[in-house]
């Protein structure tokens, strides 16, 4: 079983403290991008320890 404490992160919380939208947040989530998050319920919680992934490049 997980440790909730651990968890302590939301998707919003973690938009705001990186710069970048929830929208993008979930989606790293769903990629599977950002280690150790998982989903409970309609909300992905995160590693307090987290770090935002890094930018895939595009291909033009």
């Amino acid at each position: 079983m997980k440790n909730i404490p651990d968890y302590l992160k939301t998707a919003r919380e973690c938009a705001k403290e990186w710069g970048i939208s929830q929208r993008r947040v979930q989606i790293y989530c769903a990629e599977g991008r950002i280690e150790r998050a998982f989903k409970c319920g309609q909300y992905w919680l995160i590693p307090k320890d987290a770090q935002k992934p890094p930018e895939k490049q595009r291909i033009k």
